[in-house]
């Protein structure tokens, strides 16, 4: 069965995630600035719980949760203690009433933490931060069940092969409630499949295989025969990214996101897949729910 996955926000749908910057809350003395992020905070659990019931309703089974639901968590400055939050005994229940939710009608949550995470970097002010905050997302992933904390593995820092090593340390320093979440995704720039499936299979992190990243940046393996290296790096469902680019036809950037998917893009291979994809289009629930009826369509067409 697949499991189609919506990413983040609504395109249509009134529901929507509260952020906030560090610049606002700066005007604030400290005690008002809690009190705002908690009450964000709030508003961002409800908002998740209002997010699954739609997918629930509409039967999409899964839902990526922003990695901001709890804004400025970890920000050098503004950041806070969640203990420090004034309602966050109350917080805390809102989200687990989410994951209540979601284990009760078998959604599927995850988290796909900012560029910005980069256990890679050679600086480690950069690694100690990417650490924080992937510390606070698998706080909040316990909360809500979610199963994946899906990273990047950075840049390549002029040596590909130094900087893959440097990541495999930084893998072993995280806390088991960061490292039993953790999943690497193919990028569209530096890190293909080929490159990070060594480090997958040696830590045992389930590669998340784009498959749009992936014709992107090429490697000489079709996506047939990565769609099952991909598999066997998995312990429990695998995740899969889909999307369709903009500029198709070559007249601009082919990494771009298109609003929806385009059916041919499809891997026709995933059809009879036990796995979630996550849909990384424009249209949000619109493209999700269009692409639902185009992959049953072809479904009911390879069963004739």
């Amino acid at each position: 069965m697949i499991r189609f996955g919506l990413c983040c926000i609504f395109r249509k749908e009134p529901i929507k995630f509260r952020r906030t910057t560090a610049k606002y809350l700066g005007r604030f003395s400290r005690r008002q600035q809690l009190a705002n992020l908690s009450e964000i905070c709030m508003a961002n659990a409800d908002a998740l719980y209002r997010a699954l019931q739609f997918c629930r309703r509409h039967g999409i089974k899964g839902f990526r949760i922003n990695s901001q639901i709890l804004p400025l968590k970890t920000h050098p400055e503004i950041g806070y203690r969640f203990e420090d939050l004034p309602s966050h005994r109350k917080i805390r229940r809102m989200f687990e009433r989410c994951g209540t939710y979601a284990s009760e009608h078998d959604l599927r949550t995850t988290f796909h933490p900012d560029q910005f995470i980069l256990l890679s970097s050679p600086d480690n002010n950069v690694t100690q931060r990417s650490t924080a905050d992937l510390i606070y997302q698998s706080e909040v992933a316990q909360w809500v069940n979610a199963d994946v904390i899906n990273i990047h593995a950075g840049g390549a820092y002029g040596d590909k092969i130094r900087t893959l090593n440097r990541l495999r340390r930084e893998i072993e320093r995280l806390p088991e409630a960061v490292r039993r979440r953790l999943t690497f995704e193919n990028d569209d720039r530096i890190y293909t499949p080929e490159d990070l499936l060594p480090v997958c299979n040696d830590m045992e992190i389930p590669l998340v295989y784009d498959v749009h990243h992936h014709r992107c940046l090429p490697d000489g393996n079709d996506v047939e025969k990565t769609t099952q290296l991909a598999l066997k790096t998995w312990n429990r469902e695998p995740l899969f990214h889909l999307s369709s680019s903009l500029n198709a036809k070559g007249d601009g950037n082919p990494r771009n996101h298109h609003d929806t998917i385009d059916i041919a893009d499809f891997p026709r291979c995933w059809l009879q897949l036990d796995t979630t994809i996550e849909v990384e289009a424009k249209g949000k629930e619109l493209a999700v729910l269009k692409l639902m009826k185009e992959v049953f369509r072809l479904s009911a067409e390879k069963s004739a």
